[in-house]
């Protein structure tokens, strides 16, 4: 059965507070494009008829919501950054719009936080496609790829549901 596969673009803001990129200690923003290829949980012959499992139209509707409504000019932040603290105390209407991650929200950690996303949403949608590859772009010379397990690659955190595992538009706890 042949893959979906759609991309979208976002821009974003973020920051490294971790030692693992200096240069990117500084909030500074990128334009991303982030593409997922979707497969059928069931794959079987093309019927003749729809010869699709589910239109592209409903496949990428939740997901592009979701990019654009929450990921778009949103700031991505560590739960320990203490630009978050800030916000929440004197701007906490725009703390609404930060991305919350467990550790530095590198792209490497977004691929696998935003598998974990589509995934839930997918299921929620009746499990009829699965989410098989992620990627981002996050400039024209860097991408990050994932295909796999997110569960197995996200940081482990106190909260049994994070916002990356349900079906919602949450992008903190």
């Amino acid at each position: 059965m042949p893959d979906l596969v759609f991309t979208r673009r976002f821009s974003m803001g973020h920051r490294l507070i971790h030692g693992a990129s200096e240069s990117c200690a500084l909030p500074h923003g990128h334009n991303e494009f982030v593409t997922v290829r979707l497969e059928p949980t069931n794959p079987t012959r093309l019927d003749g008829r729809g010869n699709m499992p589910v239109s592209f139209q409903k496949a990428k509707q939740t997901w592009h919501r979701f990019v654009d409504e929450r990921l778009d000019h949103a700031l991505q932040l560590a739960g320990d950054d203490p630009l978050l603290a800030w916000f929440k105390a004197h701007e906490p209407a725009r703390a609404t719009r930060i991305v919350v991650t467990p550790g530095d929200p590198t792209t490497e950690l977004m691929v696998c936080l935003l598998m974990a996303k589509i995934s839930a949403f997918l299921l929620a949608e009746g499990g009829i496609l699965r989410c098989s590859e992620l990627s981002i772009e996050e400039t024209p010379t860097n991408t990050v790829s994932f295909a796999g397990n997110p569960a197995d690659f996200i940081p482990h955190t106190s909260l049994q549901q994070n916002w990356w595992n349900r079906a919602d538009m949450s992008i903190a706890d």
